[in-house]
């Protein structure tokens, strides 16, 4: 289905405008609008259902939830909370989306369905936590815990990114100084050695080869840069390709172990958060399972569930799993026999992210000279094939 924005009359001819989500196209609009005895005046597909989506950052996400959350929790009705923040709302494409969810709203549609049209948008954690929200009448409280959830998630992906910004730019560095010596300064001794008819050295020779395929041959390096960048993003949407890389992430050297326990952070923190107001086991296993986004969390979930679905402790079930550190599998036993579950599991997420940090620290510490030595050795060898001519010519005069 597409969205439009469309302009319409009222039979006094007074007009208003509105979104609409659920016609995909103008006439099936036009016919909508006919029978509740509107008049279309104008109409636009604007896109929110598509591409757009990607403007809207997760800080807007978490900041959207805060607010929702305080403004019911305060007494304001669901549709004065939505209208609220529609006006508050910066980002076009947002209001848009927040406009249509509150008119569904309006038109009797439960809160979680009015979200569900955006689940690209707002994920099935956020979407679980609002059903469980209405079903329960918790919808305030839960909307609260969504909002801490989603911040921390938000928080441990900025200090993840963060952390490697710093490796980002010496590789940036590097590659912009070696293409500055090859474009430059390799050409400017090549034809002085040519002048002074001096027999270059492989090195040399390489560096010399190297320059002129990137100074003549540009444009074809160009070409197929950008078909091999589209070549993988295509091969990300094959579901094989797709899971030998979520098994490849969790078995690359140096970062395989801070992979495993991202993963397992997230899927322990949504799995606790979702039981805590009242979701199922099993459906809080799914839901963990497709927001963790990993093919070998999916499958070990499928396997839990049917673990529980047999009778098994969740404790138990996870011990089976090298990929849950000792700690989560402990922590989820104790829980389980104090019937504490999902505030076990919430502190076994805290702890993990904490050592996520240190280890973050750690690899930095090893990375960064070892960054140094690889861009200073590409440049001493680069300056030494540069120079290597001039000095057998040197000690041939003498």
């Amino acid at each position: 289905m597409a969205v439009y924005e469309y302009t319409a009359k009222d039979q006094s001819g007074s007009k208003f405008t509105g979104v609409s989500s659920d016609v995909n196209s103008v006439a099936v609009l036009r016919e909508e609008l006919d029978k509740m005895g509107y008049v279309l005046v104008k109409a636009r597909k604007n896109g929110a259902d598509g591409k757009k989506h990607k403007s809207i950052k997760p800080s807007e996400i978490v900041t959207f939830t805060y607010k929702f959350s305080g403004m019911y929790s305060a007494g304001l009705t669901i549709i004065k909370c939505l209208e609220t923040l529609e006006e508050q709302t910066e980002n076009g494409t947002f209001r848009d989306m927040l406009t249509d969810i509150r008119q569904s709203v309006e038109t009797g549609s439960s809160l979680k369905k009015a979200f569900e049209k955006y689940k690209d948008v707002f994920s099935d954690f956020f979407l679980g936590m609002i059903e469980a929200g209405e079903s329960g009448g918790k919808l305030a409280e839960v909307l609260e815990m969504s909002a801490g959830y989603l911040d921390k998630q938000a928080e441990l992906k900025r200090k993840v990114k963060s952390a490697f910004v710093y490796p980002i730019v010496v590789g940036i560095v590097c590659i912009v100084v070696v293409a500055f010596l090859l474009i430059f300064i390799v050409p400017m001794f090549s034809k002085l050695y040519q002048k002074l008819h001096v027999q270059l050295p492989g090195p040399t020779q390489m560096l010399v080869s190297l320059s002129n395929l990137i100074r003549y041959w540009w444009w074809m390096l160009l070409i197929i840069g950008v078909a091999l960048i589209v070549f993988l993003r295509k091969l990300q949407k094959k579901r094989y390709f797709k899971t030998k890389w979520d098994y490849f992430k969790l078995k690359i050297p140096v970062f395989a172990k801070l992979n495993r326990m991202v993963l397992v952070s997230h899927f322990t923190r949504t799995f606790a958060m979702l039981i805590s107001v009242g979701v199922s086991l099993i459906e809080a296993l799914q839901v963990a399972s497709r927001v963790a986004n990993n093919y070998k969390i999916t499958e070990i979930s499928e396997e839990l569930q049917d673990s529980v679905q047999a009778g098994n402790p969740v404790g138990k079930s996870l011990k089976k799993y090298d990929i849950f550190p000792p700690m989560i599998t402990q922590l989820a036993i104790s829980g389980e026999e104090i019937g504490q579950l999902p505030e076990m599991l919430k502190k076994g997420a805290d702890f993990l992210d904490k050592d996520i940090e240190r280890m973050i620290s750690s690899l930095l510490v090893k990375i960064e000279p070892a960054l140094t030595v690889i861009m200073g050795s590409i440049v001493g060898f680069i300056l030494m094939g540069v120079y290597l001519p001039m000095l057998d010519y040197m000690r041939h005069l003498k």
